[in-house]
């Protein structure tokens, strides 16, 4: 560890210089202040491009007070940097850390100009949690080129400065000084247009998110403070009383066979682009053509990404509770083991966030299929590829109850929306063949990700007819529902991720289906007719998942909520709950 040290004191220690006591070296030092205030000048004007964009488009700071208020808020940013740089940049350690922000502040730039997006805690979930393809889809050319403007320059004027070596006294005095003016240059900064900033930040709360890359390091202690709000090491028991219902007793049931449910959590698909929500295209041709399907018109994510969005969805919590939770807890696979059932994870995509730990997992990647795989990803049909086989896993105990199968969906994942349909789904011409969006057109964007909706149609009738066809003598059905929406351009957002309370709809309004077997229906005692009349006027949400598939499937147990249960407005009342 001390010789890793060593080497990278090494690496970021300044040129070869003459002598201290030398005139040439007084002359070629520069003092670590100046420095610091030079990157953080930088970072105030260059890497927040995207917030002056921002602040340039709000028609209550326009004219020439619109110039005085921009101006005092770069001066605010600039001020705030030199601040936090100023307590973390010590000795050895000045240049690392300033090396760090550059390149932090340039990346982040980058993505917020090109996608609309912000740094926040939960972003920096998600770029920790992405894996390897996902990465990939969001680096070009175009990215390379901004990283070169951005944080080039000020790197190579970092890197070739000499520093001039202060004693610890003395550098602690002189940071104490930077900090300081820092501070009094951000508070006089504010109060030169108060009622300015104070109504601007109230009614543009985005804008705090933009603010770079503060809002990076603020995302980091977020998270690394994580713990200290919540207990991280503790998983809280959930449904440890759960029983199977009397469904399974052999003479409450017509068929003796075992359900068998499967649960597609869908990728970034947004409601407003199904055909089967009044979408003007036809995305789901073969969803549309089906009578025996139930759609929810009106349904509603928790988060606006995977890692938020996923455990919610599986909590017994519900978005608001979830939000304040002390501590994880177990989730809806956990309960539905607890009662003796069968549950399998099939994972296409970046992992199940800790969801499947306690139950079988499979993952797509390690099938190394050639008709569904290529460049490190696989199609999602290849789910299906033996599927009956990988059944055969759980243990018959549990599978002589039911199964119950999550398929983890690559979807519609962006940027690199083509890469999500096969040649055969080109239905929509011409699409964006690129991850870097603002290279196309937004109907090539559209075109792109509207194709990603026709493989994910095609992909859930596959679904249904694998039922249909293997599981024909026992009672199936599908819940397919997405974990979060998209932008596509919309007032110039890109992708998803934006902080719920500011996000758009069309990142929370996802598609939730349901395809229930006559043998499942008859077994639950549920009318379809019933739910398809009750979910076309009722809003729906993540908050409702784990209690409809416990109720779905005859789980009884304290954590199950009836209210919260989708289909137990048409259940039966020969079938109490």
């Amino acid at each position: 560890m001390f010789t890793a040290l060593q080497r990278l004191r090494l690496a970021f220690a300044r040129p070869a210089l003459p002598p201290a006591t030398s005139p040439s070296f007084a002359a070629a030092a520069r003092h670590p202040a100046l420095l610091v205030a030079g990157v953080s000048l930088w970072l105030a004007v260059f890497g927040n491009l995207p917030l002056w964009l921002k602040l340039a488009q709000l028609p209550e700071i326009s004219g020439l007070r619109g110039w005085g208020f921009g101006l005092a808020f770069a001066m605010l940013v600039a001020a705030g940097n030199a601040l936090v740089f100023g307590l973390l940049a010590w000795g050895w350690l000045l240049k690392p850390v300033l090396v760090v922000a550059l390149l932090a502040g340039a990346s982040g730039a980058y993505f917020m100009a090109s996608y609309g997006i912000v740094i926040d805690t939960p972003m920096l979930v998600n770029v920790l949690q992405t894996d390897p393809s996902e990465a990939t889809d969001l680096l070009n050319w175009r990215m390379a080129v901004a990283l070169l403007l951005l944080a080039g320059p000020p790197l190579w004027w970092l890197l070739t400065r000499p520093v001039r070596s202060l004693g610890p006294w003395r550098h602690l005095g002189h940071s104490l000084a930077l900090c300081s003016a820092a501070l009094l240059l951000a508070v006089g900064s504010v109060l030169l247009v108060f009622q300015d900033f104070a109504s601007v930040m109230r009614n543009h709360t985005q804008l705090r998110y933009l603010i770079n890359p503060l809002n990076s390091l603020y995302a980091v202690l977020d998270l690394a403070a994580q713990p200290l709000r919540m207990d991280t090491r503790t998983l809280a028991p959930v449904g440890r009383d759960a029983q199977r219902g009397p469904s399974y007793s052999a003479s409450a049931s017509a068929s003796t066979a075992p359900p068998l449910v499967l649960l597609v959590v869908g990728e970034t698909a947004r409601a407003a682009n199904f055909a089967l929500n009044g979408y003007t295209r036809p995305t789901t041709p073969r969803l549309s053509a089906r009578t025996d399907l139930l759609n929810a018109p009106d349904a509603w994510a928790c988060g606006t990404s995977t890692a938020a969005s996923l455990p919610c969805m599986f909590s017994h919590l519900g978005r608001e509770d979830y939000q304040k939770r002390q501590s994880n807890a177990e989730n809806l696979l956990d309960v539905l083991q607890h009662a003796g059932l069968g549950v399998l994870w099939i994972d296409n995509q970046s992992g199940c966030k800790g969801l499947c730990d306690r139950v079988g997992e499979i993952n797509t990647r390690t099938l190394n299929d050639a008709q569904w795989c290529k460049d490190g990803e696989c199609q999602d049909p290849i789910m299906l590829r033996d599927l009956a086989s990988h059944l055969q896993t759980l243990p018959a105990e549990q599978r002589a109850h039911a199964t119950v199968v999550v398929l983890h969906q690559m979807g519609s994942h962006g940027p690199a929306y083509a890469r999500r349909s096969l040649p055969t789904q080109k239905q929509f011409q011409p699409e964006c063949q690129t991850n870097a969006l603002q290279q196309c057109s937004r109907e090539q964007v559209l075109n792109a990700y509207d194709n990603s909706i026709l493989a994910t149609d095609a992909f859930l009738d596959q679904a249904i007819e694998w039922l249909k066809t293997h599981a024909a003598d026992r009672p199936t059905a599908l819940l397919y529902v997405s974990d979060h929406g998209e932008s596509l351009g919309e007032n110039n957002l890109y992708l998803h991720g934006l902080p719920y309370a500011i996000a758009p709809d069309v990142q929370k309004h996802v598609p939730w289906i349901a395809w229930l077997s006559p043998a499942l229906q008859q077994r639950a005692g549920l009318d379809a007719a019933c739910l398809q009349r009750d979910w076309a006027q009722r809003r729906l949400s993540h908050d409702h998942y784990f209690h409809s598939v416990l109720g779905l499937l005859d789980i009884r147990t304290s954590a199950y909520q009836r209210t919260l249960d989708a289909f137990a407005p048409c259940q039966s009342a020969t079938l109490p709950r």
